[in-house]
């Protein structure tokens, strides 16, 4: 199996299983929670903050990004749409809700929401969006192997 199938095979048992997030749940520790809720929070700030190598690098390099309709690899995503959501992240101010969590082994995947008001190339926006960031513990720590955004307006 390659790697793409692996990556696709652990976002497709990710969605199956928020279902079970209690008995998930129990097989990860706090201290994982608070790494994976770490690893997203920081993928955030680096975006914010502009720093394009810093973003890269909690993403996993099988990692995809889905948004809008299309699939980015890692590659792609970085060389193309990353300095895009910096760009954006800089620009117009998220709040971000409640991250959940749930482990199953070395596999994790975080859920939340988020309120995005403000302007973006003289457009004004009211978005609310939603995000499910697929992750797996490696040697290093925890690191972002899918990424699903979606948004639509809040009026």
């Amino acid at each position: 199996m390659n790697t793409a199938h692996i990556v696709r095979a652990i976002y497709c048992s990710s969605l199956l299983l928020l279902g079970s997030i209690h008995t998930a749940r129990a097989q990860g520790t706090d201290g994982d929670i608070t790494a994976v809720t770490a690893t997203v929070q920081g993928f955030h700030a680096a975006l914010t903050a502009g720093n394009l190598e810093a973003a890269a690098k909690f993403l996993a390099p099988d990692a995809v990004v889905l948004e809008g309709g299309e699939k980015e690899t890692r590659k792609q995503y970085v060389e193309h749409h990353l300095l895009e959501d910096i760009k954006f992240a800089k620009a117009v101010p998220s709040t971000r809700g409640k991250t959940e969590v749930t482990l199953l082994g070395d596999v994790a995947w975080a859920s939340s929401t988020s309120i995005t008001r403000g302007t973006y190339r003289s457009k004004a926006l009211d978005l609310l969006g939603a995000e499910l960031v697929v992750l797996t513990r490696t040697s290093s720590g925890w690191l972002i192997r899918a990424i699903h955004w979606s948004s639509r307006s809040a009026k």
